[in-house]
């Protein structure tokens, strides 16, 4: 599927961005946040995508940032919220200010968000706390892929890397690569759990 767009930006509405690519003007929809990030009109942009496509419609929602897009993704996982509400709570927070709500469980501020209520704010909570952490804040590890899967199973990526390190640490001497990478993965379960 789409990755990502680039071309000229030809209009920025409130919460659309029409994008002429390849002799074809793209309308997507775009957080209000993110419209705000984008370069102006008649200047080129990248626009990481997501294609909603149902029986009887298909929309083009984009983000100023790949982070954006993973985090839309997210909020989408979460039962009550759709492509448009997850669109209204990007355009209504900023990405580390979302974060940070999650992360301190401050119910309070999410609710404070438009279209947001108590009960959704709760499961976004449970659903959401520890896997928004921004790549820039997340540790350095030698072994990325085994913590991104970790935190696709719902660990933390935090926990997953000091559980790696952990495991690390315990692994017999003189093994080769691929062997060492399922003992880490398999010791890495066992501390998380």
């Amino acid at each position: 599927m789409f990755n990502s767009l680039r071309g000229t930006i030809t209009e920025k509405l409130a919460d659309s961005v029409y994008l002429l690519s390849g002799g074809i003007e793209w309308e997507i929809a775009v957080p209000a946040i993110d419209i705000g990030r984008l370069p102006t009109r008649g200047e080129e942009a990248r626009i990481f995508t997501w294609l909603y496509h149902k029986e009887d419609q298909m929309k083009l929602y984009g983000f100023a940032g790949e982070d954006r897009r993973d985090t839309f993704l997210e909020l989408l996982k979460v039962e009550g919220i759709g492509p448009k509400g997850a669109q209204k709570i990007l355009g209504s927070i900023a990405q580390e200010e979302l974060e940070r709500a999650l992360e301190t469980e401050d119910l309070a501020r999410l609710e404070a968000v438009p279209g947001l209520g108590k009960k959704t704010a709760q499961k976004m909570i449970l659903a959401l706390r520890g896997k928004l952490a921004s790549r820039k804040d997340a540790p350095e590890t030698p072994y990325a892929d085994l913590v991104e899967a970790l935190a696709g199973m719902g660990y933390d990526k935090r926990a997953a890397v000091e559980a790696l390190s952990r495991a690390e640490s315990e692994l017999p001497p003189g093994i080769s690569e691929t062997e060492k990478e399922k003992l880490l993965f398999k010791q890495a379960i066992v501390f998380l759990s």
